[in-house]
């Protein structure tokens, strides 16, 4: 039953095998999955599931993509066919209730009430404890719809059921003021709740606070009036009589009256030392938000013990991540169970202008904090750990050492007592302090971080700007010390907006200025961990600030340091140990954005060691990017006047396509930054070669604007170089994202310069290049002549030139301007050169293109047999990470030629899949082809509605780009659509306009709408 697999649906779903988080893809699979985990073991149809992940307005296809999901979701899970099973009409989630965390939620209740029904009052309470503790928030933290909302809202009042048992069993056990914190938190989030101001004012009394119990009811039947006009119940109402006189009824549970188990568990407690038990800790902050999680697995480890050492938790993180706050709230939850003392102290490592404190002094004053007497304590160190550790001998005391600076501060400190639990809080990850069950906590989640500022702001006025509150959360960085001193600040100036402070933080050149409140700040909180390295590790950091992507790895810092790859390693792993940097998978190192901010405030201090520094990266990005498109694009042309990629020492394997594809998908986004910053800082023989080697991934995954923005940094690099075949190259380039991205006009003036600059270099294949793309940007125009002149002429002049994939295009062109033309027979010629070509070039891609244009005009012919054969083998070719959108068009044809064959059902999932991948990543012009093809198609099955909404999506986007031909493929479906409709008028207009724009290009009209 995929026993490896973990899912949890309290609060954001999570489904984990191992440490490992699986990505579960959209909202609808996660939506289909929540369903499932809320029923398991049970059979939900299909109609629920559709229901769950659309709600009321479900698209035709729901119950396909249901069944799409159900198949990914499968994929993604280990054991997928054996987890989610089908059965009848839906499916069933076959999990064993081990593995969900709402399984064990309700066996933990039914296991609370079974111990509470037999007496067993302590074990009711640690069962409830146990299951509250696995929530984490709403079902898909509030955003799964209302199908999942309505469940959700069930399972919250069993929580709050929970919530309240477990305060009546505590208050059963005798506790008082240790409950009347987490009441306070709870009436905070339901203040209307009467039971729990009860049990409030029942435990201000028997902690020996009548008169703040007498005020708890005054304030609750102000609020009852004045929200709901009503006065308190009459329960509360005698509770608060009661009070008054002071009745012997409220008295604590005397211990005879606890259970067996209870009282034996009392008597077996170690005595406390004489005197109260000393408590030292901090306040628990009213507004701590989130860490749900980091605080329960905070509060199990502390619980774990293996019987004869003491139990050491450390929590390590960056400065200002929260790691105090939230050690001094698991010291609060856990402070009962160490009824000997709860002591904090500050070990000083990280704090400004002063000394991290020594180890004897902090033991001096922990022994004078237990009541030894001043004259007893030893001068020598090994003295006073030996008489600390006597001291804690058989006691149970709660020990926070908060801001430590390493191991060798926190080990003396260490008491021998296996009743001891010491908390260790600090910014270093200790790998020198044996026995510690380790916490590392990063940035809070998008949720949690929310959740903080609206406590910090108060509901109405985060409520108020969403959107700006979402800025402000990621403009900090998801750092709870950021987060507070933003809030601190909007609090203290009432008139302003969050919007205003959001304008404010986004200039990151004085963000850091800005979040600074009072005595806090965070560029001096990390200016603190920056101080704690050695010189030269210093001079790494500023200098990986540089960096101009959001993540390195240890050959590009080896670049900026002037090191070897392990020296440079060793440097990342250092400031990995110190929270400096961050760590998302194994070998790449990221800088949390305001880390990022403050490293970059470094720079300036060195300029001409900085430059150096930033142009060995650049050398380095060169060196392997020519490697990988050498592997990947081995008939490139060569791009004119270089002078070759500059020697870089050390640079990975890259060996396969596998690799060289691995290498630009991870650093594609940062490849593009350091072409941008490359151009800002002069390095123009760099920033025009490595955008040419970026440009060619950037095409093949179909990331279009950034592909026009390198493809425009190349353009303007080339001019300030004065080379002119770089130029030339670089502007066609230019042009021919200009043409996918929709915009033909500035296309046709970037192709129309090249064509100037490579005639006057009498470049043939240059000028084939550039007649080819200026055919192609015309013909998306409606100039069908002129293209048709443009791209005769580019074959022409290919066909004495050997670059096959840029012979394969020119023909391809022109095959779609022939069929246009409805001259079918001459654009399969074409579509046939261009397939012969693509194949002694080895040219995938190209291949995939020529194939489609093959069967567009084999469909042209009646020839559905061949032009099928054709689109599967170019369905064989492709996959959906290379150029989705000509994927898309493949299958779209795919659907029109095996409906023609009678093969209904395969042509209807061709169609579906190519709707779905046009929506999902699609440009203007490719979305008006496929649309209007399955327009035709749906038209054809007798799907009138949907037939009439794809054509004119399909005017929509052709019409933003000014493509004609497809502009009037759109009208005439329309037309035909409407007519078969009944809405005569309304057709005959449609079919006018599209008659008058076929009549413009020439186009035959009665083939117009064959294709």
């Amino acid at each position: 039953m995929g026993g490896d697999v973990h899912f949890a649906v309290l609060g954001s779903l999570e489904v984990r095998v191992g440490d490992i988080r699986l990505k579960l893809g959209g909202p609808v699979p996660k939506r289909i999955l929540t369903t499932l985990l809320l029923e398991p073991g049970r059979m939900v149809p299909v109609s629920r599931l559709v229901e769950a992940a659309w709600g009321e307005q479900p698209p035709r296809t729901a119950a396909h993509q249901v069944r799409k999901a159900i198949a990914d979701l499968r994929q993604r899970m280990p054991d997928g066919g054996s987890l989610l099973v089908t059965e009848g009409p839906g499916y069933r989630l076959d999990v064993d209730p081990a593995n969900l965390d709402l399984s064990q939620f309700s066996l933990r209740l039914r296991q609370a009430r079974e111990a509470q029904e037999n007496g067993r009052t302590a074990e009711a309470a640690g069962r409830l404890r146990a299951a509250l503790a696995l929530w984490r928030g709403p079902v898909m933290s509030g955003s799964g719809g209302s199908v999942i909302a309505a469940a959700s809202a069930v399972l919250e009042e069993r929580r709050l059921a929970a919530v309240e048992q477990l305060v009546e069993l505590r208050l059963a056990l005798g506790e008082s003021g240790e409950l009347v914190g987490d009441l306070r938190q709870l009436i905070a989030e339901h203040p209307l709740w009467e039971t729990l101001r009860g049990h409030l004012m029942v435990a201000l009394y028997r902690s020996g606070r009548q008169a703040e119990a007498l005020e708890e009811f005054g304030r609750v039947r102000d609020l009852l009036v004045e929200e709901l006009g009503i006065d308190p119940s009459p329960q509360l109402t005698r509770l608060y009589e009661a009070i008054l006189r002071d009745s012997p009824e409220l008295a604590a549970v005397a211990p005879g009256a606890l259970g067996q188990e209870e009282t034996e568990a009392a008597a077996h407690r170690p005595a406390a030392p004489q005197g109260m038990a000393p408590c030292t800790l901090p306040h628990d902050l009213m507004d701590f938000a989130g860490r749900d999680r980091e605080l329960r697995r905070l509060l199990e480890s502390a619980e774990l013990t293996d019987g004869g050492t003491v139990r050491i938790v450390a929590i390590d993180g960056m400065g200002g991540s929260g790691k105090t706050s939230l050690a001094v709230r698991a010291a609060h939850r856990l402070a009962d169970r160490y009824p000997d003392g709860q002591i904090y102290v500050d070990l000083r490592g990280f704090t400004p202008g002063e000394e991290p404190r020594r180890p004897a002094v902090v033991i001096g004053a922990l022994l004078r904090t237990l009541g030894v007497p001043s004259e007893r304590i030893p001068d020598d160190v090994d003295g006073r750990v030996a008489l600390w550790r006597a001291t804690l001998a058989r006691r149970r005391v709660l020990l926070v050492l908060d801001n430590a600076l390493d191991a060798a501060q926190v080990r003396p400190l260490i008491p021998a007592s296996t009743g001891c639990l010491v908390l260790v809080a600090s910014r270093n990850h200790m790998v020198g302090l044996d026995g510690a069950d380790w916490l590392s906590i990063g940035m809070m989640s998008p949720s949690d971080s929310l959740e903080l500022i609206k406590l910090a702001l108060g509901e109405d006025r985060a409520a108020g700007e969403p959107e700006a509150v979402a800025e402000l959360s990621a403009l900090c960085g998801r750092l709870p010390l950021a987060l507070r001193v933003a809030t601190a600040r909007l609090r203290s100036r009432p008139r302003w907006t969050v919007r205003h402070l959001v304008d404010r933080l986004g200039d990151e050149a004085r963000r850091l200025d800005e979040l600074k409140s009072g005595d806090h700040s965070v560029e001096a909180t990390l200016q603190l961990s920056y101080q704690a390295l050695d010189d030269e590790r210093r001079d790494a950091f500023r200098l990986l600030g540089l960096h101009p992507g959001t993540e390195t790895d240890a050959h590009s810092a080896a670049a900026l340091l002037g090191t070897g790859v392990r020296e440079a390693e060793e440097v990342l792993e250092h400031l990995l140990d110190m929270h400096l940097v961050e760590q998302y998978e194994i070998g790449r190192y990221a800088f949390h954005d305001l880390v990022r901010s403050f490293a970059r405030r470094l720079q300036g201090q060195r300029p001409q060691e900085e430059r150096a520094a930033f142009g060995r990266l650049l050398d380095y990005y060169l060196s392997v990017t020519e490697k990988a498109c050498r592997t990947l694009y081995p008939g490139r042309a060569p791009i004119g006047e270089r002078s070759g990629a500059p020697a870089a020492a050390q640079l990975p394997a890259i060996t396969t396509a596998a690799q060289a594809e691995g290498l630009f998908d991870r650093e594609h986004v940062t490849l593009l930054a350091a072409v941008e910053r490359a151009e800002q800082e002069e390095f123009h023989h760099h920033a025009v070669h490595l955008a040419r080697n970026l440009i060619f991934h950037l095409n093949s995954r179909s990331y279009l604007e950034e592909y026009r923005r390198a493809a425009g940094v190349a353009v303007s690099a080339a001019r300030r170089l004065g080379a002119p075949r770089t130029l030339r190259l670089s502007l066609t380039n230019l042009a021919a994202v200009l043409w996918k991205l929709g915009r033909f006009r500035e296309g046709i003036t970037a192709a129309t310069e090249a064509l100037d600059v490579t005639r006057r270099l009498g470049d043939r294949g240059g000028e084939a290049v550039c007649l080819d793309m200026l055919g192609l940007l015309h013909s998306c125009l409606g100039h069908l002549a002129q293209a048709r002149r443009y791209l005769e002429q580019a074959v022409d002049l290919h066909e004495d030139l050997p670059d096959g994939r840029q012979r394969a295009y020119a023909w391809c062109n022109l095959s779609s301007v022939y069929a246009w033309f409805g001259r079918y027979e001459d654009a399969a010629a074409a579509a046939e050169r261009a397939v012969f070509l693509c194949q002694g070039a080895e040219a995938r891609g190209e291949e995939i293109i020529a194939l489609t244009d093959l069967a567009t005009a084999r469909l042209g012919t009646g020839q559905h047999a061949a032009a099928l054969v054709s689109l599967e083998r170019a369905l064989e070719l492709g996959d959906e990470s290379r150029m989705p959108e000509n994927l898309a068009l493949t299958f779209a044809l795919a659907a029109e030629a095996s409906e023609r064959l009678g093969a209904v059902e395969r042509a209807t999932e061709y169609a579906a899949e190519a709707l779905r991948m046009i929506q999902s990543k699609g440009t203007a012009t490719r979305n008006a082809t496929v649309e209007n093809l399955l327009g035709r198609f749906h038209r054809r099955r007798g799907d009138l509605p949907l037939a009439l909404e794809l054509h004119a999506s399909a005017h929509r986007h052709a019409v933003t780009v000014e493509y004609r031909i497809e502009i009037a493929h759109a009208l005439d479906g329309m037309a035909e659509v409407l007519k078969g409709m009944g809405e005569f008028q309304e057709s005959a207009l449609h079919r006018t306009r599209a008659h008058d724009l076929f009549q413009g290009m020439e186009v035959p009209v009665k083939r117009s709408s064959t294709v």
